[in-house]
């Protein structure tokens, strides 16, 4: 199909991911992806700067996992789950309850499943239905999850009186290395004190806040949160959907505090970016107290997804991912250190590399900018923000970090 007659039809139909119709910004066609490039249909080639939100962790058209689809899609595409296993869902199981110590698995289809799955599990686990976070959290788009995001900066405001009522804390003071204030310690204990009666649970984004504003924060508050929800019998929700298998440094974010929670959601790089797949996981004694769970999705344990699964943790576990995150660290920090004199904030976490603004940025400014720059960003608000794959090169982590400083200089002052 020609690119213009197929962007006149995306224009007249399609309704692409938190936008109007039509859209405001400009939509590019992609016509191929390999390794960390992205090339369009009109010829250009673009860094990847965004792991396709943060999934693509091994590249594009990875042989292992090219393979794996390939293989399992001769033996079937799909089955249902219900009264039905397979292979591939049982293996993913297993070595996803070896990797985190959580010994039950629930396979869902998305991250805000997988969300809403752990929200269902602690209101039966405990008989509670009212939640505590953090404001400055995202956890998904569907109700359940909406109504645990930030409710100033999310999507609350669109949903006033539909959406349950949780309980929000504070934000952690910002800093992965600033100390702990005690302060803040002594207000959350005071507030998770006064509402324990009514709490299933804490539900956090350990260490990085990630859609809600690329926060990053001191394992301290995460032990707090720990400690907090053993002293008043509450159960701790982790959601490493965008944290989990290597993002932040640390194979999971509560691996920085070195805590368990009592239930996880997994997703986005689970797949490598290939299928749709995400994890809600708990130990024993929750599913014991839980019982029967009432959620199926159609595609739930879905063979071709499990299946490329398996092969991206096969490959993660295989290459050295931690010395991979720490080189785009120490890439990510020296290249955008010239941001510095243009930004609110310039902070880097593991693969996480982010230049706040003093104000909302000009989205389709800062994405011709960069672009210009062979670069693929997707900025939103006040933020310029990269995680790249794991798999890129020196070479282009430094097209990234230029075209972040280029689009930079182009901020207004406070």
């Amino acid at each position: 199909m020609i690119t213009d007659e197929l962007l006149k039809l995306d224009r007249s139909h399609v309704w692409h991911p938190y936008t109007a119709i039509p859209p405001q910004l400009p939509v590019h066609a992609v016509a191929g992806a390999s390794g960390v490039r992205l090339t369009l249909a009109d010829g250009r080639e673009l860094v990847d700067g965004m792991s396709s939100w943060w999934a693509a962790i091994h590249g594009y058209r990875h042989p292992r996992l090219d393979a794996a689809i390939r293989d399992q899609l001769d033996r079937m595409a799909h089955v249902m789950f219900g009264g039905l296993t397979h292979e591939p869902a049982v293996r993913l199981a297993a070595t996803l309850a070896e990797m985190t110590g959580l010994e039950r698995v629930f396979l869902a289809d998305s991250g805000s499943v997988a969300v809403e799955v752990a929200i269902k599990m602690a209101f039966q686990a405990t008989g509670r239905t009212r939640l505590l976070t953090i404001r400055g959290g995202y956890h998904g788009d569907t109700f359940g999850c909406m109504s645990v995001c930030d409710p100033v900066n999310g999507m609350h405001h669109l949903f006033a009186g539909a959406l349950p009522q949780h309980v929000f804390a504070p934000q952690p003071p910002l800093g992965y290395d600033t100390p702990p204030e005690e302060g803040y310690l002594a207000e959350l204990a005071a507030l998770v004190a006064a509402h324990a009666h009514e709490l299933a649970a804490i539900i956090v984004e350990p260490v990085v806040q990630g859609a809600g504003g690329m926060r990053f924060y001191h394992p301290a508050y995460l032990r707090k949160f720990r400690e907090l929800a053993d002293e008043h019998g509450l159960l701790l929700i982790a959601d490493e959907i965008a944290t989990g298998f290597g993002r932040s440094g640390e194979l999971f974010g509560c691996d920085h505090a070195g805590i368990r929670p009592d239930i996880m959601c997994l997703g986005k790089a689970l797949t490598g970016g290939y299928l749709t797949l995400a994890a809600t996981l708990c130990t024993a004694e929750v599913a014991d107290r839980i019982g029967l769970l009432m959620h199926g999705p159609t595609y739930m344990g879905n063979p071709l997804a499990t299946a490329v699964a398996n092969a991206s943790l096969e490959l993660l576990a295989e290459r050295p991912w931690r010395e991979e995150v720490k080189r785009i660290e120490a890439a990510l920090a020296d290249g955008l250190a010239p941001a510095v004199p243009y930004a609110k904030d310039v902070r880097v976490l593991g693969a996480i590399g982010v230049i706040e603004a003093h104000h909302p940025v000009d989205m389709q400014k800062i994405q011709d900018i960069v672009m210009e720059h062979g670069v693929w960003l997707r900025p939103f608000g006040r933020l310029i923000y990269t995680m790249p794959p794991y798999v890129t090169e020196p070479g282009d982590l430094a097209m990234i970090t230029d075209a972040m400083v280029a689009a930079a200089r182009t901020l207004t002052s406070p």
